[in-house]
């Protein structure tokens, strides 16, 4: 308890430690200038800090009262003189010529004119040219002569057509394929024929099964998968009941029926009654 209050840094204590010693030493006066040079090492640390973490902002501050010292700039005034008059008299100049080419052009050589006896090919006559085939010239036709097409060059005899692939399958045609009565005559018969899965009706599994599905020329459906299902049963029961499904139109391009890929979706809801 006495030590809690006691205070050895006191000037009055440094003289009790010190009595009857050397206080010429040099400890004593340290000591006793103790708190004092503690006191200032701290101002002065402080003030340092300060100054090197808000250094920029003061100059800053400072250089703003500061004027800046402004670029003399030296205007001169140039007068410009009027152009000279046009000599009407006076032609104008020639055109540039063309820089030559970059591949060498060759003229027409003159002709030349050589002796009788050097002429190796005579003209021919007027009475040559007479008879001379001058090139194209008019054809009367004969009104009953039979009709003949051109045929190709090589074997005339073999007929060869190139057809385009029947099993190809469409994605977009001239006509759509559709059931017969239209789309809602189509729904009726899934309506009535489609059964709901035991499991799916336990479960509640309500929701929409895509189908995808080929409309042959003929208006049968095959090639049946489903794009996107909802499981427990119910994509199977799609695919049973499209199986089932009487003939569709078929699709229709360039005049004749072709093969149709078609989609669409059959929805699985339960009733009220069902549920």
């Amino acid at each position: 308890m006495f030590g809690s209050k006691l205070d050895l840094l006191k000037p009055e204590w440094i003289d009790v430690v010190f009595t009857d010693r050397n206080k010429a030493y040099g400890a004593y006066d340290l000591r006793k200038q103790n708190p004092k040079n503690t006191n200032k090492a701290l101002v002065i640390g402080v003030v340092v800090f300060v100054v090197l973490i808000s250094g920029q902002t003061i100059l800053n501050f400072i250089s703003g009262f500061i004027p800046k010292a402004t670029e003399k700039v030296k205007i001169t005034n140039v007068v410009l003189l009027p152009p000279p008059p046009l000599d009407q008299k006076k032609p104008p100049p020639p055109p540039p010529e063309p820089p030559p080419p970059k591949v060498d052009q060759v003229k027409f050589p003159p002709p030349v004119v050589k002796p009788d006896n050097e002429v190796k090919e005579q003209p021919p006559t007027v009475k040559e040219l007479e008879v001379a085939d001058p090139g194209q010239k008019t054809v009367k036709g004969d009104p009953n002569a039979d009709i003949k097409i051109d045929e190709p060059v090589g074997n005339s005899d073999v007929k060869q057509v190139t057809e385009e692939d029947p099993n190809k399958i469409f994605t977009a045609v001239e006509k759509d394929p559709a059931f017969k009565g239209g789309i809602d005559k189509f729904y009726a018969y899934l309506q009535k024929n489609m059964r709901y899965p035991a499991v799916a009706k336990e479960n509640n599994v309500q929701g929409k099964v895509f189908v995808t599905f080929v409309v042959e020329r003929d208006g049968a459906l095959t090639d049946i998968k489903v794009v996107r299902g909802i499981g427990s049963g119910c994509d199977e029961e799609a695919i049973r009941v499209l199986k089932s499904s009487p003939r569709w139109t078929p699709g229709i391009q360039n005049g004749r029926p072709v093969r149709v890929q078609y989609t669409m979706p059959i929805n699985f809801t339960l009733t009220t009654d069902e549920q």
